[in-house]
């Protein structure tokens, strides 16, 4: 039976929030096979929090779990898309950070 778990993210995914929120969304990803972190209510984020998401994926495929990161807010889109690292996450991003009004 596969595990399946959805977590909303509201917190800002920046270097004042990335080290309270390592330990909370590697216990998350321990838990479940599969992890989806749903980004919509994040407002800020920074390169601690791109190296956040980037570690998440690394621990979810050397454990053979999933995660998908949906539902990205602007400010997520914007830095995924501005260090191009839109395929690094395999998850759609549906409009590119550039193309946004």
């Amino acid at each position: 039976m596969t595990c399946s778990r959805l977590l909303a993210l509201t917190d800002d995914l920046t270097i004042y929030h990335a080290l309270e929120l390592k330990p909370f969304l590697l216990a998350a990803l321990a838990e479940a096979d599969e992890l989806e972190l749903d980004l919509s209510g994040v407002a800020a984020m920074d390169t601690a929090g791109l190296q956040l998401l980037i570690l998440l994926k690394a621990e979810a495929q050397a454990a053979g779990k999933a995660l998908r990161i949906s539902r990205h807010s602007p400010a997520v889109s914007e830095v995924i898309d501005f260090c191009n690292l839109g395929a690094k996450f395999g998850d759609p991003l549906i409009i590119p950070a550039h193309a946004a009004p």
